[in-house]
């Protein structure tokens, strides 16, 4: 999908931040572990924050901060950590390091953080309403979660998660290839907020613009929400969505009222742009 040029896509994510100066590029790419203040004596943290849609490359770097490790110490104990995973992830935990307050005890180490966050995930996801829901819905709770862990990226606001749910199976239905920037970025390991041509024909099994189906892990770690809109998506027959402006996100089937839709958010991201700062 393009125009004039630009790249035409079918997710919001960037779009907002675009409109918005080239600072929260920087924002998104140092972000700080959010570590509680409420710390012991000796003035180490209590309590690890990991919040929804975060990366396991962030979550990694988070315990590490945490644990006052150096960096890379995390990733390196997956090995070891006997993560109870389900099959299909082959040993990666990306979506199952599950979003959550967890305690930080004096002795503990990456290994039991990452266990925790992994047997919180599968008591949240292999129970019912989850499991049934992905049953209900043909697939299997791994590929739910991976669907979540799109719409936890993709989804302007909580109220759009379903919506944005629903074009994602509309589209695996029809087999439309589901065009998500964000799982381009996962592949490039970027928080990017604009896509380029190129980036939509890199060779890489998370090219969402190339191949067909789901990715083969989730991109992130989702949260409840997002996991629910995935086994409940809102019914509509939406095959496109774009956030016009913060708090106006689009969802159509036709494909002409999108391309409008993109065209008024593109003449308004040129007017902020030469709006005098």
């Amino acid at each position: 999908m393009r125009n004039a040029g630009r790249t035409i896509r079918l997710t919001r994510r960037g779009r907002i931040a675009l409109i918005a100066s080239g600072a929260v590029v920087a924002g998104t790419a140092v972000a700080v572990p959010l570590l509680t203040l409420n710390g012991g004596e000796d003035g180490r943290p209590t309590t690890l924050v990991i919040p929804e849609g975060w990366r396991a490359t962030r979550v990694y770097a988070a315990v590490d901060k945490a644990l006052a490790l150096p960096a890379g110490t995390t990733g390196k104990s997956l090995g070891k950590a006997r993560l109870k995973l389900p099959n299909d992830a082959e040993g990666n935990p990306e979506g199952y390091l599950y979003p959550a307050t967890y305690p930080l005890q004096e002795d503990s180490t990456p290994e039991q953080l990452l266990s925790l966050m992994v047997d919180t995930a599968n008591k949240k996801f292999n129970g019912a309403p989850i499991a049934a829901g992905a049953q209900r819905n043909a697939m299997n709770v791994y590929q739910a979660v991976t669907i979540a862990s799109i719409i936890q990226a993709e989804a302007a606001t909580k109220q759009d998660m379903g919506k944005v749910a629903r074009v994602v199976f509309n589209r695996l239905e029809r087999g439309m290839p589901l065009q998500m920037d964000s799982t381009l970025n996962y592949a490039l390991n970027r928080a990017s907020l604009d896509t380029t041509v190129s980036d939509t024909r890199m060779d890489s099994p998370y090219n969402s613009y190339q191949r067909m189906g789901l990715p083969p892990t989730p991109i992130d770690n989702p949260g409840e929400e997002a996991v629910r809109a995935a086994i409940n998506p809102t019914p509509g027959d939406w095959l496109y969505f774009v956030t016009v402006k913060p708090g106006d996100t689009r969802f159509t089937a036709d494909y002409a009222e999108h391309q409008r839709n993109v065209a008024e958010f593109n003449a308004r991201q040129k007017s902020g742009r030469s709006a005098p700062r």
